[in-house]
């Protein structure tokens, strides 16, 4: 459990972000620094999932797979939620590819330099 605590503040953090009224919704301009964000997110978020399950020694090929799976469906879900529940938020379908996206790359990356499998 002690391993996985900074993935799950961040994902506490990633909520929190997700449903509080910033004031200024920014407007959809393909990718913009709202995506960037979306996406370095769910990255770290990803990230510091796998490195939660290396050091339980449980990250592999299908570990890996669910959890980024797992992330993406967090990411969808915070959509809705902010679609259903959160009128001054709103539901974006490139912030869903972003969010997959961010986990993807964190993955790739993390096979790629941190574990071969």
């Amino acid at each position: 459990m002690k391993a996985y605590l900074p993935a799950i503040f961040c994902a506490i953090a990633i909520f929190i972000l997700s449903v509080v009224n910033i004031g200024v919704q920014l407007p959809d301009v393909g990718v913009s620094p709202d995506k960037i964000g979306h996406l370095l997110a769910y990255g770290v978020l990803a990230w510091l999932f796998f490195s939660g399950l290396e050091k339980d020694g449980q990250f592999s090929k299908s570990s890996g797979n669910w959890t980024t799976i797992g992330v993406s469906l967090y990411g969808m879900f915070l959509e809705f939620v902010q679609w259903a529940f959160f009128p001054l938020r709103y539901f974006e379908v490139w912030d869903m590819v972003a969010n997959i996206t961010g986990a993807c790359l964190s993955l790739i990356f993390f096979r790629s330099f941190i574990n071969k499998t």
